[in-house]
């Protein structure tokens, strides 16, 4: 009895895994998709939702995945700024990988 093995295609510009690293690859990407989940936050609340990421990752990150299309960022006219930030239908998607990633964590936990 043979046993058929999966076709793996190259690692070029059209591999599927490239293309979500690139959209995933960020050092605090996940996590941040990973605190907003299906919820509204606000800039303040991701801070203290991620200790150690700075200011300014946090901004580029953000700034990143709106870019992406993996979150929406709403902004109110109104002193002092509110800003909301929430995952959209292609942000959405990835919570199955995130969920995935948090659980191998917590059970590899050293």
């Amino acid at each position: 009895m043979t046993k058929k093995s999966k076709i793996i295609p190259p690692c070029d510009n059209n591999c599927p895994v490239r293309a979500s690293l690139t959209l995933l690859s960020g050092k605090w990407t996940l996590m941040i998709l990973f605190q907003i989940n299906k919820n509204v936050m606000r800039y303040g609340e991701l801070k203290r939702a991620i200790p150690g990421i700075s200011e300014k990752m946090l901004i580029q990150e953000l700034n990143m995945l709106v870019e992406n299309k993996l979150v929406s960022k709403k902004v109110y006219p109104q002193i002092p700024p509110k800003v909301e930030y929430r995952l959209t239908k292609v942000g959405l998607q990835t919570l199955p990988i995130v969920d995935k990633l948090a659980e191998f964590g917590q059970e590899h936990l050293v």
